[in-house]
């Protein structure tokens, strides 16, 4: 959530500044809104203290062992306007958290404006593509099987078996141990999350339509980033904790609405798919030093894993809405001949920190301030799955496993034609 001050005090610099996130800021709901919150706000305190004031006076007389009906009847009309005003004072506050919590999170000066991926600008390249008539992941190997996920629960989603499976665990656990390397802390977390631990991380109302609803509560989680965040909403900590840092391996869940059509063959795009998330919690001067540390934790990884990618810095209209600058990693998938994203490290400011009230504690001993959150992928563990079979394809049918995951493999790093680790 952004601040309302800035709305208040430089309404056209911001309203510039969504509009290069595709977002029109409607100032005169807002300002409406405002007008009638304080107004209704005032009226309230006012009836608040005349109500108070007439039960001191009611209270007096009862001592005196007197009453009086005039004063009663006043009283009793006080009352019943305060609680209608409460009522309408809660009703606008309501509609003006509702009508911030829709406004996207305002892009970093150094983020580059543009509507859309053509305007986005590459960083670094790392790797050689290979640009050959090669296989995709699906006609490599078999061990795939998307008719028997079709079966048991329907389309995006797949069944891993055998070797393919075990790969996909050691990856699992290779990104564990180099995030850990990296000093974040694991954890284990729940799969399902509440309507407010969305909302704090900025996924409800925004994207209702691309989570997986279980209850009118509860909902599956789009990825361990909200569980991860949540951990430190309505908290104050300590200013020598920072920077906070954690991860988790989690299975995310994603309606993927929107996309009909799109990415429908093989892992690209699942309902369900495997990822391991990162999660930093700092001070706001340390955030786009983080920004830029976490990054290269993600790059360090597909290094490892000598995969080819490119770094890319995206423009404002393609940045995410609770996002301030993002970094994407794009890994190339030699059956699409493309690049692809298979991480996207952002910071966020202050803005999931706010609809979460997550704070930390001055060293001066003031006021608690605001924390920055920041989040990334490392990584998304299905298209990292892609990338190893596809760029690792070999003209015998064979898949060369990069040499790195061999302890998680038993020392093996050759899949043959028929599924064997040798």
């Amino acid at each position: 959530m952004i601040e309302t001050n800035l709305i208040k005090t430089d309404s056209a610099s911001v309203a510039d500044s969504l509009a290069s996130k595709k977002y029109e800021l409607d100032l005169k709901i807002f300002e409406d809104l405002e007008v009638d919150r304080k107004a209704t706000q005032i009226k309230t305190e006012a009836l608040q203290a005349k109500r108070n004031a007439l039960s001191k006076d009611y209270g007096l007389l009862k001592k005196e062992g007197k009453d009086d009906a005039a004063l009663n009847q006043q009283i009793t009309e006080v009352k019943s306007e305060l609680d209608s005003c409460s009522k309408t004072l809660t009703d606008l506050q309501s509609s003006l958290q509702d009508f911030l919590l829709d406004i996207p999170n305002l892009p970093a000066s150094s983020v580059p404006h543009g509507s859309g991926e053509k305007d986005n600008i590459k960083i670094r390249d790392f790797g050689k593509p290979i640009v050959f008539g090669g296989k995709d992941h699906l006609d490599i190997t078999s061990l795939i099987n998307m008719d028997a996920a079709n079966i048991l629960a329907g389309s995006r989603f797949s069944v891993l078996t055998g070797k393919v499976a075990k790969l996909q665990r050691a990856l699992i656990s290779f990104m564990l141990d180099k995030a850990e390397d990296h000093g974040y802390k694991e954890h284990y977390l729940p799969l399902v999350a509440n309507t407010e631990s969305l909302q704090a991380t900025g996924q409800l109302p925004k994207f209702a339509d691309d989570l997986f609803q279980l209850t009118d509560d509860y909902y599956l989680i789009p990825t361990a980033e909200v569980p991860l965040t949540n951990l430190y909403r309505d908290q104050i900590v300590s200013l020598d904790s920072l920077p906070l840092k954690l991860t988790a391996h989690t299975s995310c869940f994603r309606s993927e609405a929107g996309s009909y059509g799109k990415d429908t063959r093989g892992l690209i795009r699942q309902h369900q798919f495997e990822k391991v998330e990162m999660v930093s919690v700092t001070h706001p001067d340390q955030s786009m030093q983080e920004h830029e540390r976490m990054t290269n934790c993600a790059k360090a990884i597909l290094e490892k894993l000598k995969l080819p990618y490119r770094e890319v810095l995206l423009c404002s209209g393609d940045t995410g809405f609770g996002a301030q600058r993002t970094h994407d990693l794009e890994v190339w998938l030699p059956g699409q001949q493309a690049y692809r994203e298979i991480s996207s490290v952002s910071v966020c400011g202050d803005f999931q920190a706010r609809r979460m009230n997550a704070r930390y504690k001055p060293s001066n001993g003031g006021k608690p301030e605001f924390v920055h959150t920041l989040n990334g992928s490392g990584l998304a563990v299905g298209r990292c799955l892609i990338a190893i079979l596809e760029n690792g394809q070999q003209e015998d049918g064979s898949v060369i496993v990069p040499s790195v995951l061999d302890k998680y493999l038993g020392g093996k790093t050759i899949i043959d034609q028929q599924g064997n680790l040798c």
